[in-house]
């Protein structure tokens, strides 16, 4: 499905949310029934799947917001400023990265100055990038090309850095990093909040066309 309408785009939040969810909660109905040698494994098993929904829900919101932003076909003229700095954004870094000629300085100067009237067609995929580390600091990063607040999760910056990602990676570079049954509904929970207080602030963009100039 393509988010053509306000409704498309709902729809796509709703049903990739819903299976997410689904997926969690059956995790933690499995950590409540297992016995003493298998409770260990899946109390890992939440902290790692709870991180992996964070990430791949934050990145399907995002990436299917743009997409329905270039299904309006609209110039970026049309849209708020952040629209077009995102466009510039990669040529710039790759410009630095390259340390471009003079020439290749000023085709950039003049394209970002007579570019206002092009079609928002495209969105690089390197700007909604996870970096495989969704942090505080990264979807403060994927907030700004997303031109949404940002406060929400640096207020939970202690649960996103510490209680979340440190004991993920901890896990993921095979290290024996647990989390007590007696927190698992508590950090579910939590996620899930944040993964719906990102779709709400693009899915309130759009309703309320806050992305147009």
């Amino acid at each position: 499905m393509k988010p053509y309408s306000e409704k498309d785009l709902s729809s796509i939040f709703d049903t990739d949310l819903t299976w997410r969810r689904k997926e969690l909660s059956d995790l933690k109905s499995a950590v409540r029934s297992a016995d003493v040698v298998a409770k260990p494994v899946l109390l890992r098993a939440v902290i790692a799947m709870s991180y992996a929904h964070w990430e791949g829900y934050v990145r399907t919101c995002a990436n299917r917001y743009f997409e329905h932003l270039t299904l309006r076909k609209k110039s970026f003229a049309e849209f708020e400023r952040q629209i077009y700095v995102n466009s510039i954004l990669c040529r710039l870094d790759a410009l630095h990265q390259s340390r471009g000629s003079l020439e290749e300085r000023c085709r950039l100067v003049n394209d970002i100055l007579d570019g206002g009237d092009k079609k928002f067609a495209y969105l690089n995929p390197d700007l909604v990038d996870t970096r495989s580390n969704l942090n505080t600091d990264v979807i403060k990063d994927i907030c700004i090309i997303c031109a949404v607040d940002a406060d929400q999760f640096e207020q939970n910056r202690p649960f996103l850095d510490l209680l979340l990602l440190k004991r993920r990676n901890a896990i993921a570079h095979g290290q024996q990093e647990f989390i007590r049954a007696d927190e698992v509904d508590e950090l579910v929970a939590k996620v899930l909040g944040l993964m719906e207080h990102f779709r709400t602030l693009l899915e309130n963009k759009v309703y309320l066309k806050a992305y147009a100039a």
